[in-house]
């Protein structure tokens, strides 16, 4: 990594509020070059609190960019941070009207030339897409990171119809405990009690709204940019990782917007491609960016558009490993997508039918759902995994690899034993010693069957075919290694099992594998070095203790599994302006092995905020639950607020929600 401190331009920092249209003022921080002449803006527009969440983030990027020639803007959302008004529901309508506003109001800046970018991973990357499909007339390029344009099936709710056990739970915790946090003192003065608390009288558990819509209705639709790829106007760079559950909307995009469009998928996990983080290897990423500016915001022909329309990270083969500092493997273009280069190629499913019945536990190996670069993230060996499956093999030519790239599809017929299930399919690369790495999955919800839209029961004991798509993958299989598919009835805690779930029969008459097989090319890509601007200087003391980021724990006699999961977010951190704040989350996923009714998960967060020379000390305790019946999902939320060791707010709630779907 590249620290850069010299630059074409000095550069100034103010912050600033932003007027809306109803009053609200939202918290901006703005970097700008120091010159006469109006620049281009780029704007990252996040509920996750510039003042101290994202501040070191932030310093990386913007002052980088501002140094470039861009007014470099990051805004806190409404009713987050030091923003005024009060929170809303992911994507909402308001937070896009006021994203909107914001657009409008940079392009109106004096020091602004008109032309606005929008940039963000995940959040920031979601709504710079949904603002681009409502097309304010200054957003003319976009770059979104680590994002979808399907919110239903492509996000962190559900997955082929199923709930998905391991992050509805844990990132509707997540954003109940950040929802939480209140404005700073430093920046807002005596008022941040008093909006503090207007904040928390409106509070309500995000998971209550996402279990209530449990197929692809309304809900889902809006903010979900694949409803209508042709309302986006502006140029997009559309970024994402093997290792990151969204790459699948790269391709789609590449494929569909009807403009200016390039996708750029490497080895990485959910983050910025330049962090350094595992799995690499990491790119100049921010000189890739501003060649799309520069492209599109000042009219500059920077050869970006030249470029083939996606570059594509191929991971050679590679011994199973819960991290990987760099992957092994070589960059390679493709002109289009779907591109000329790849081809379906089907494997028949030998043998006779057979019975899958998964144990509950089937899953525990699965590996992080969000990859964050930590070392217990990514799955380890699965053989384990694949002793709880129906596994077919298929050996390796001798003569050449099979290099794929794209979405595996499978097709299996099914005899299902209950009216409800799922079915996962994992595909891994075997090596010659046995050991198994996982390639990529994917999972079908059986009532979703026909369309995620609906929930249509199993006729009990029928025989149906069934077909869905594994996650993207670009991968090389070697001589001398099996390419295996592995088909299991349970995957927890990543899918929630379904009640009375029975297993299935399964055929191998008419079933089969579809890869995507990829002509192997010549290709000359590099990327610059990683260069970031100065940190912030953002210093985190060791913990005295650190308990194991991810640990299994089974109870033999009772036959139940626990499996306890430190996300490991940040811990404490000290800024220079001497704000100490301190996170610390644990999730928590328990089943027993032969009752799919004993799924529970839980998620205990605790977040203090001190400023000792304001005299300032807030914590704030909360705990989520989902458990469920074969009629309900239950619900348990509790949130706890502390000034010093004063309670000054708490409140419970216990809710069901009928399982419609899920």
């Amino acid at each position: 990594m590249q620290i850069r401190t010299s630059f074409p331009y000095e550069t100034t920092r103010e912050d600033v509020r932003i007027p809306l249209p109803d009053g609200t003022r939202l918290y901006a921080r703005i970097w700008r070059p120091v010159t006469e002449d109006p620049v281009p803006a780029l704007l990252e527009y996040l509920p996750y609190r510039l003042g101290d969440w994202t501040a070191p983030r932030d310093a990386q990027r913007h002052p980088w960019y501002a140094g470039h020639g861009y007014a470099s803007v990051r805004v806190d959302i409404r009713g987050h941070g030091n923003s005024e008004g009060m929170p809303g529901d992911e994507y909402d309508a308001t937070e896009l009207a006021d994203g909107v506003e914001v657009v409008h109001w940079l392009a109106a800046q004096p020091w602004c030339s008109g032309e606005v970018g929008m940039f963000g991973i995940s959040w920031g990357g979601f709504n710079s897409l949904q603002l681009a499909a409502l097309a304010p007339e200054p957003l003319k390029a976009v770059v979104t990171v680590c994002s979808t344009d399907d919110r239903y099936d492509n996000d962190v709710h559900y997955m082929g119809g199923s709930v998905l056990g391991v992050d509805m739970n844990a990132w509707a915790a997540t954003m109940l405990a950040f929802t939480c946090r209140p404005p700073d003192p430093a920046h807002l003065g005596e008022e941040w009690r008093t909006l503090w608390f207007k904040r928390l009288e409106t509070l309500q558990p995000p998971i209550h709204t996402w279990l209530a819509h449990q197929t692809r209705d309304a809900y889902w639709r809006h903010g979900s940019v694949c409803e209508d790829y042709s309302a986006v106007r502006a140029a997009v760079l559309a970024v994402g990782g093997w290792h990151d559950p969204y790459r699948d909307t790269v391709l789609r995009l590449v494929e569909h917007l009807p403009g200016p469009a390039a996708g750029l998928i490497g080895p990485w996990s959910h983050q910025y491609p330049d962090r350094g983080l595992p799995p690499g290897p990491a790119i100049g990423f921010l000189q890739e960016t501003l060649r799309w500016w520069d492209q599109h915001l000042k009219g500059e022909e920077t050869g970006i558009m030249a470029e083939p329309k996606l570059r594509s990270w191929i991971s050679a083969s590679h011994p199973p490993a819960t991290t990987y500092p760099e992957l092994p493997g070589r960059w390679v273009a493709d002109p289009a997508w779907p591109s000329p280069h790849v081809a379906p190629i089907s494997y028949a499913l030998p043998g006779a039918p057979v019975e899958v019945n998964s144990p509950m536990h089937t899953g525990l190996d699965a590996g992080r759902f969000f990859p964050f670069g930590n070392d217990a993230d990514l799955p380890p060996d699965q053989r384990d995994e694949d002793a709880k499956s129906a596994c077919f093999d298929f050996p390796v030519p001798e003569d050449a690899p099979v290099e794929i790239l794209g979405r595996p599809r499978v097709r299996l017929r099914l005899r299902s034993h209950a009216r409800r299930g799922q079915v996962i399919a994992r595909l891994c690369d075997v090596a010659p010693d046995g050991s198994a790495t996982l390639v990529t999955r994917g999972a079908l919800n059986l009532s979703a069957r026909h369309g995620r839209e609906h929930a249509e029961p199993w006729a009990e004991d029928a025989v149906e075919d069934v077909e869905f798509e594994l996650n993207a993958i670009g991968h090389t299989f070697p001589p001398g290694h099996r390419i295996r598919l592995a088909v299991s009835s349970a995957y927890w805690p990543w899918i929630w099992p379904q009640p009375g779930s029975a297993g299935f029969s399964l055929h191998s008459d008419g079933s089969t594998l579809e890869l995507p097989v990829r002509t192997p090319t010549t290709d000359a890509i590099t990327f610059a070095e990683p260069e970031q601007s100065a940190p912030l200087g953002v210093t985190s003391p060791e913990p005295e203790q650190q308990r194991p980021e991810r640990r299994a724990v089974r109870d033999v006699a009772a036959g139940t599994w626990r499996l306890e999961v430190d996300p490991r977010y940040g811990g404490t951190r000290v800024y220079p302006d001497g704000l100490e704040f301190t996170e610390d989350a644990l999730e928590t996923y328990t089943v027993h092995e032969s009752d799919p009714l004993s799924a529970r998960t839980r998620s205990d967060w605790t977040i203090r905020l001190h400023r000792p020379a304001l005299g300032w000390d807030v914590t704030i305790q909360t705990r989520s639950e989902i458990g469920a019946d074969a009629e309900d999902f239950v619900t348990s939320n509790e949130v706890t607020c502390r000034e010093g060791d004063e309670i000054v707010f708490h409140r419970t709630w216990d809710t069901r929600i009928p399982r419609t779907a899920g």
